[in-house]
């Protein structure tokens, strides 16, 4: 029954993708948006897609820094590369492991040109066969590691920047929305203060060691003072909150293509909640749970729910296009496959 689910659930968050989707789109008044004759502005668009590179770039940066401090040195080419491919896998290709876990394998590998390809799982084993991280070597299990580290500070950066948002406007959903904002964004910026602080602390050092050694990972110290010590976590949580920043004024973009204008304050509330709600595996890269996520919340602020779908759809597509620079990573390796089979194939008498 399990590995029933375990095989079904892809095609079932496609079902549910396309349900959201329809519960978003079925009260719109489809007639009278047309009768408003909106005019689209390309333009917005390749700025929004121009904003949404600029983000992963910056993230790029925040997961290279942390890679490096673990040892995992590669050229910051193949950072960009593996980053983009993930975030391709992430947007629906068929996979088990997901886009997160297929950077985190390959940010792990010692392969150079001379090695022997035929050692290496393909790159349909590595998106589709589970990771015993248990049994791995340490090396991967540090691979894994860097990843939690770029999503958990991209999670305290979500989450600043939508703590903000209530503060400005969270009144406009509920009159404990301000508190809420503040309570949120002490929380997030006080455990960033007290983690710097007991890494300064020799005891608790010690302890963090003694349990990365347990765990495999004896030089991950610094990979952990990278993310979290001090002033670093500063610098981190900056990249972390300007990157969903660039994100939000790439869908700013999309509403102004259909010529609307939103209140900054109102997707600062909108697309950190939407960010914390794409963490439950429920649909296809946010499709469907991000129009009705939004087309409900913008609401509140006079904007229309029928041009927020649209909006919606198109940083969809935007989002898509910008991670199809990683299509050249897989494509790489997927050719590298397929000529390590064919040398087994001549060498096997």
């Amino acid at each position: 029954m399990k590995n029933t689910l375990k095989s079904l659930w892809p095609y079932l968050r496609v079902v549910l993708s396309l349900l959201l989707l329809w519960l978003a789109a079925r009260n719109i008044d489809w007639e009278a948006l047309r009768s408003t004759k909106i005019e689209i502005e390309p333009l917005w668009f390749v700025l929004a897609l121009a904003l949404l590179v600029s983000a992963n770039l910056l993230a790029v940066v925040r997961w290279g820094w942390v890679l490096r401090s673990l040892g995992l040195y590669h050229p910051v080419a193949d950072y960009i590369t593996l980053y983009f491919a993930g975030g391709l896998i992430n947007q629906g290709l068929p996979s088990t492991v997901g886009g997160d876990s297929y950077r985190a394998v390959q940010a792990s590998r010692l392969a150079q040109k001379n090695d022997v390809l035929s050692t290496q799982p393909t790159l349909s084993q590595e998106r589709h066969e589970p990771i015993d991280l248990q049994n791995a070597p340490p090396r991967l299990r540090l691979g894994f590691l860097s990843v939690a580290f770029d999503r958990g500070l991209g999670l305290v950066g979500n989450n600043i920047l939508g703590a903000l948002g209530l503060l400005l406007s969270g009144s406009m959903i509920a009159p404990w929305g301000p508190t809420l904002g503040a309570w949120v964004l002490g929380a997030m910026l006080g455990g960033a203060a007290v983690g710097a602080s007991l890494l300064k602390v020799q005891r608790t050092r010690s302890l963090i060691s003694a349990l990365l050694i347990k765990l495999g990972m004896g030089q991950a110290l610094k990979g952990v003072d990278t993310a979290f010590g001090w002033p670093q976590v500063a610098v981190q949580l900056t990249i972390s909150v300007l990157t969903h920043t660039l994100a939000l004024c790439a869908f700013w973009f999309c509403l102004r293509a259909f010529g609307v204008y939103a209140p900054f304050a109102a997707l600062m509330v909108g697309l950190p909640a939407l960010g914390l709600l794409m963490m439950l595996p429920i649909s296809i890269s946010g499709w469907g749970l991000r129009e009705a996520t939004l087309s409900a919340a913008l609401v509140l602020w006079g904007v229309d729910s029928g041009v927020t779908v649209l909006a919606s759809v198109s940083f969809g597509i935007v989002t898509l296009a910008t991670y199809l620079p990683g299509a050249v990573s897989l494509l790489r390796r997927r050719r590298s496959d397929a000529s390590s089979t064919n040398k087994q194939r001549h060498a096997t008498p």
